[in-house]
């Protein structure tokens, strides 16, 4: 989970709580911090503070929405009127609570965000179709089904997640492959990719990594 919360008490205590419900929380202290770790890593869940320094809450949703960014979104925050819902769940958040708030709501509301998540998760756009994650086939455009291996759909599965981002090499191989020890099996399966789905499903960005289709 991304915590993006300039409150260091409130931040703290809900890293205690979340930490204890079996969340592996990292904490961002303002929304410039929090753009830049929403870009650059993967999390499961984000709670997002909507009065932070730098980059207010709001603006970093829509930041993050427009950049292809899918991480289901809850914002936090003092202001809870009617309009303030309204312009939250505008931005781009899936969820909107305001403070101060019962931790078991929190909990609640996570909880049925995360279901709602995984239950349309399963099913992400890749070039020229679509990749199913529970059967890890690709249901091409023009109605084909191409079958990938395991590592296959976690590769393609990670960069479909994150559209916008350009994965290093070490990243897609601590993230898909685990224990593998030459990020040139992150070179392999890439190849295995492109040969069953074609070049332009996965991108060479040069000196960074790969990102899925085209830049």
């Amino acid at each position: 989970m991304l915590l993006v919360e300039d409150d260091q008490d409130l931040a703290t205590m809900l890293d205690r709580v979340l930490a204890a419900e079996g969340y592996e929380v990292t904490i961002a202290p303002d929304g410039q911090r929090g753009l830049h770790l929403a870009l650059t890593r993967s999390f499961e869940v984000m709670m997002i503070d909507r009065g932070l320094p730098a980059v207010e809450g709001l603006d970093l949703i829509a930041r993050l929405r427009s950049r292809g960014v899918t991480t289901p979104m809850m914002v936090l925050s003092a202001r809870g009127s009617t309009q303030d819902r309204v312009d939250g769940l505008d931005a781009g958040a899936e969820d909107y609570l305001a403070k101060p708030f019962e931790l078991s709501e929190l909990l609640a509301r996570l909880r049925a965000l995360l279901r709602r998540h995984t239950d349309h998760a399963h099913s992400l756009p890749v070039p020229g179709g679509s990749l199913d994650l529970s059967t890890r086939t690709v249901r091409r455009t023009r109605g084909e089904q191409v079958e990938l291996s395991e590592r296959e759909a976690a590769l393609l599965g990670l960069l479909a997640a994150r559209p916008a981002v350009v994965f290093s090499r070490r990243d897609l191989l601590d993230r898909v492959f685990g224990e593998a020890e030459s990020e040139s099996i992150v070179d392999t399966y890439v190849h295995y990719c492109r040969r069953k789905l074609g070049r332009g499903v996965i991108s060479t960005v040069r000196g960074l990594g790969y990102r899925l289709g085209s830049p």
